[in-house]
């Protein structure tokens, strides 16, 4: 079996570890990487794994080395991993969760021809829904890259895309969950302007939106075909539409979208 380190035992690397079992991965090829003492216990404890604070300890016999920190705390983990010996005889692959961290940047720490993989996930993960795009550095194999496609596949879906897409990425599904959590936030107040009550508001438009996305999915038919499908000419739903389009709602997603990508690229180049 592959043995994975995660290096961070924070909401998204616990999401992963608990991904991980539910899929059915061992409890003993998995260790993590908890710098404080009590929030180590709490994940020994609760999964059944190993947790320690040693870095190198944890990645030397690892095979995926997961990087689930901080952008800010990825050097003092690359210099951590230094110490490890990294690159022998065993088959190691480091996966990086980090957003705006470029894989050369990575790559430059850790021996020569190390294999780095970059990720791009979304907080969905933390319950099993998670979006990931994965880019490969220069050294990484193809069966490499399966391996972490099969790890992420345990909390989520998994697309693999080029480096240079990744800000992209990140405007789009890294930034996406605060897009529609903000119009559900919208909806919810808009309908209790209506007269609900916010209880009988929020489950309406949370139920609507899971079934919307689950419709979309499962349908094998593309967001026009469904949103036309509900509207009716003259009714509600295009009275609804048509201040909606009046608003500029395509606009203001294209300029959100474009910015949120720009702040990704600026973030990523402050750290070179």
């Amino acid at each position: 079996m592959t043995r994975i380190a995660v290096i961070g035992g924070g909401r998204i690397g616990e999401a992963l570890i608990a991904g991980l079992l539910e899929a059915g991965r061992a409890n003993k090829d998995l260790v993590v990487v908890e710098p404080v003492p009590a929030r180590a216990e709490l994940l020994a404890d609760r999964f059944g794994i190993r947790a320690t604070s040693d870095i190198a300890d944890a990645a030397k016999t690892a095979h995926l080395i997961v990087i689930a920190v901080k952008p800010n705390d990825v050097d003092g983990v690359l210099g951590e991993l230094s110490k490890a010996e990294l690159g022998g005889d065993q088959d190691q692959v480091l996966v990086s969760l980090a957003a705006g961290v470029p894989t050369a940047r990575m790559e430059a720490k850790l021996p020569a021809g190390f294999p780095v993989v970059r990720v791009m996930s979304n907080t969905p993960m933390l319950v099993g829904q998670g979006m990931s795009a994965i880019a490969p550095g220069r050294y990484t194999r193809k069966e490499q890259l399966g391996l972490v496609t099969e790890m992420l596949d345990a909390v989520g879906k998994t697309v693999t895309v080029a480096e240079s897409q990744m800000d992209a990425v990140t405007a789009v599904s890294g930034s996406g969950p605060a897009y529609f959590f903000l119009i559900v936030e919208a909806m919810i107040d808009a309908s209790v302007g209506l007269g609900l009550t916010r209880d009988v508001a929020s489950q309406l438009v949370t139920q609507t939106m899971l079934g919307s996305a689950a419709l979309l999915e499962e349908s094998g038919q593309a967001a026009p075909e469904l949103r036309a499908a509900v509207t009716s000419p003259a009714g509600t739903t295009a009275a609804g539409l048509r201040e909606l389009e009046r608003g500029a709602v395509r606009s203001a997603f294209h300029d959100a979208l474009e910015a949120a990508k720009r702040r990704s690229a600026e973030l990523g180049a402050a750290g070179d």
